[in-house]
């Protein structure tokens, strides 16, 4: 039983190491492609994950969840960038924010077509193990879709929510992390069913047929 949960921890570290580094580094190649260097003068450009991870939020957090049974999700250090530096103003924003949740999805998406193409060449374990990268990509393309400061889902509402909403955000992004904690305690209890529920029915839309 231990050892099958040491084996479970490295695979979930594994992916979530490789999914958060392409996720933040994908961020901040986007937003030095639209015209902003804010990312790549603190060092962000890069595929190294050291540059991007946070002890709780990358692997602390998905770590507990997979061992409780739960979805697994979480996030990394926000990549600086400066809106006003980007081209297409919000918009341009919108597309640095969905640069890291759709690489997620992407990552999730080829590796079930992997898994489609090879499961009869693969042993349970590996196909286990494919299975677990989905899933955690999965977690973290919902989970970063929520529309919350400093979570990506936030670019995409700044660009067609009316002035008052952007402000009210504004406020909340001022907060950092901090904001982020306030999601993750005070409303995540009542999301969790729901991100849960999506997350399912990704993935199973991914899988079907295997």
């Amino acid at each position: 039983m231990l050892d099958s949960q040491i084996i479970l921890l490295l695979v979930v570290i594994g992916s979530v190491l490789i999914s958060m580094t392409l996720h933040e580094a994908m961020h901040a190649y986007m937003s030095y492609w639209l015209g902003d260097d804010t990312a790549k003068l603190q060092g962000r450009l890069t595929l190294n994950p050291v540059k991007h991870i946070d002890p709780i939020l990358t692997l602390a957090l998905p770590a507990l969840l997979a061992l409780t049974g739960g979805p697994i999700f979480g996030a990394a250090k926000p990549v600086p960038f400066n809106p006003n530096r980007v081209k297409y103003d919000e918009y341009g924003a919108a597309m640095v924010g969905l640069a890291g949740p759709l690489t997620n999805f992407l990552l999730a998406a080829t590796a079930a077509g992997a898994l489609r193409l090879f499961i009869g060449d693969m042993t349970q374990v590996i196909v286990d193990v494919f299975v677990i990268f989905i899933q955690v990509n999965i977690g973290f393309f919902v989970f970063n879709m929520i529309p919350f400061p400093p979570l990506d889902g936030s670019r995409l509402f700044y660009a067609v929510a009316p002035e008052p909403i952007q402000n009210m955000m504004r406020t909340i992004e001022s907060f950092g992390l901090a904001g982020l904690f306030i999601l993750m305690f005070i409303a995540l209890p009542a999301l969790s069913p729901i991100l849960s529920s999506i997350m399912e029915s990704v993935t199973q839309f991914l899988l079907v047929g295997v």
